[in-house]
């Protein structure tokens, strides 16, 4: 009775009743294997685009909050001192200050940003309408845009598509005291 449950007995009755799948069991298992795959392929270039879409708008970010550290920090004292902001005579021309430009546009950006263009446009906030409501002649309105085209899904560049990024900021006059008097208003 003893040898009857031994596990000896038991692995020889498992090895000899062990079956293989059918070709049938096959066939139907290939065939779900293989639409898994194809529907698996299908998201490999859209996930792909969405990786290069992404890289691309980061990169945009990144260059127009670049130049908008320039734009912050370019100086804008009072008269005598040299203005090296500008204003841009209008929204198609790059700001200039006493006849030169301050921030030329860049159409096509040095390598390695090849694939993007940027500029800068500065409005005087004195100027009727203002910036957004305010009139004041002691700010500025600096806009950054950044464009590039994009990528479509099968890796190309999008024939006549463009993508941009805008960034804004009011810039103030800087305020100095000098010895003589007061130039600030």
């Amino acid at each position: 009775m003893a040898e009857r449950f031994s596990p000896t007995r038991m692995c020889q009755r498992v090895v000899r009743d062990q079956r293989g799948f059918t070709a049938a069991e096959l066939l139907a298992a290939s065939a779900v294997i293989g639409i898994a795959l194809m529907a698996l392929l299908q998201t490999i270039p859209l996930s792909a685009y969405g990786i290069q879409e992404g890289s691309q708008q980061s990169t945009a970010v990144f260059l127009a909050n670049q130049r908008m550290e320039q734009v912050r920090n370019a100086q804008w004292w009072p008269d005598p001192t040299p203005d090296k902001l500008g204003v841009s005579a209008s929204a198609g021309v790059a700001p200039t200050s006493a006849g030169v430009t301050t921030f030329p546009d860049e159409n096509p950006m040095a390598a390695p940003y090849a694939g993007y263009t940027r500029q800068v446009r500065i409005s005087d906030c004195s100027v009727a309408p203002g910036c957004g409501g305010l009139q004041k002649p002691d700010m500025r309105q600096a806009t950054v845009t950044v464009s590039y085209q994009p990528m479509t899904g099968v890796g190309g560049p999008a024939a006549g598509a463009t993508k941009s990024v805008v960034l804004s900021l009011i810039v103030a006059r800087e305020c100095y005291r000098a010895a003589a008097g007061d130039p600030c208003t």
